[in-house]
């Protein structure tokens, strides 16, 4: 993919419309994570040392209309902190008072905007507000890959009608993510996890056939095991997808993609915390009792796979990573992979909220190769389907 930086924008002195990702949790009208922020500073700072005024977009939470405890006014204090500089608030994104706004910022100013998605006309990528938008900047950067996959104003519209570029997070994630999936070094092994087969349908498709070792975790094992006639009591099970499972199955045969379900389990009455749990082979699951982890056979030959793979893709926890104990073979996974990453043997690029978490949780999450935040075009992009906001920065 041939997409242009920030190189091949002319920025100095110029009004630069930058959509950024500023999604953070809020509590009590504080930040509570500002990962997001500091992941998008390499941009702002090469836009600044170039001389540009940088005038920042992002939306925040989904708001119907405006609402004030989605304002990204909170975000502003923390961007100033950890610029250094001060950061400029506006109380709207369009119109007269962000037009003044924009018209006394300095050179070197930053000025964030408020919510984007207090207007309709940002999802709805109505040409109207992407023009009132576009008319408060000279040229655009898109540093936002975690909002690429929606055609919004802020996104899609933009891009098309001002001199655009991808931004510094925006080239790694996709650099990072085209190392991992299409010129990985191999053996590939993918973990997929979560608790449906449903929501991880495309996944599933696009990586077989692509990866060497398919590892299928979570929730959604419990339907393959039940496609291979496997009793799985009262685990959560999607049986009417049975038929979709044994396709995937009989496609990852024929593409010699390698397909590692659970041969041993951890089963409980109930998930709760505290609860006893007990292991169980998957040929004598106890009816009266559901899967919530898998057991240490499953967990060896997972570890084994990942000392023969030299790339790694990863989205989803292994079990009901929430509520321990069953948190142990996602936490057992990721010490490994942080192992063998900070070793030098593999890299490792993993993505999905709860995929994060669970790092996070591990303490692990600083040590893979890259990590995205992305979430919903993180998958997307797994999937292998075209997201919007990127194709936009294409060359043309």
């Amino acid at each position: 993919m041939a997409l242009r930086v920030l190189e091949d924008l002319d920025f100095a002195g110029k009004r630069v419309l930058l959509r950024a990702d500023f999604n953070v949790p809020l509590k009590d009208g504080r930040v509570t994570d500002d990962t997001r922020i500091r992941r998008t500073l390499p941009t702002i700072r090469t836009l600044l040392d170039g001389g540009a005024r940088v005038i920042v977009l992002s939306h925040l939470g989904r708001p119907k209309g405006r609402d004030p405890s989605l304002s990204l006014r909170p975000v502003a204090a923390v961007l100033a902190a950890q610029l250094g500089r001060k950061v400029a608030f506006c109380e709207d994104c369009i119109g007269p008072e962000a037009e003044a706004a924009v018209a006394v910022l300095p050179r070197g100013g930053v000025l964030l905007l408020e919510n984007l998605r207090f207007h309709a006309g940002e999802e709805a990528n109505d040409p109207a507000f992407v023009a009132a938008l576009a008319k408060l900047g000279e040229v655009f950067v898109n540093d936002a890959f975690s909002a690429a996959h929606r055609a919004h104003a802020s996104t899609e519209g933009l891009a098309r009608r001002l001199p655009a570029a991808a931004g510094r997070l925006m080239q790694e994630e996709l650099r990072q993510l085209a190392r991992a999936l299409d010129q990985p070094e191999r053996p590939l092994v993918a973990i997929v996890g979560g608790a449906k087969v449903s929501t991880k349908l495309d996944l599933l498709g696009n990586l077989v056939g692509k990866v060497n070792t398919l590892i299928i975790g979570g929730g959604m094992a419990n339907t393959f095991l039940f496609a291979e006639g496997h009793d799985v009591g009262r685990s959560l099970c999607e049986k009417d997808l049975a038929e979709t499972a044994r396709r995937i199955l009989a496609k990852a045969r024929a593409a010699e993609t390698h397909i590692l379900l659970p041969i041993d389990t951890v089963v409980a009455s109930e998930l709760k915390e505290g609860v006893e749990a007990e292991f169980a082979s998957v040929a004598e699951l106890p009816a009266e009792k559901m899967i919530l982890d898998i057991g240490p056979q499953t967990l060896a030959a997972i570890e084994a796979a990942l000392r023969k793979a030299r790339t790694l893709v990863w989205n989803g926890p292994l079990g009901a990573f929430e509520t321990p104990p069953f948190d142990n073979a996602t936490h057992e996974v990721a010490l490994l992979v942080s192992r063998l990453t900070k070793s030098g043997y593999l890299v490792s690029v993993a993505g999905g909220g709860d995929t994060v978490a669970a790092l996070a949780a591990a303490k692990v999450d600083g040590d893979l190769t890259y990590v995205s935040t992305a979430g919903g075009a993180f998958l997307e992009w797994l999937e292998g389907k075209e997201l919007p906001g990127v194709q936009a920065l294409e060359q043309r």
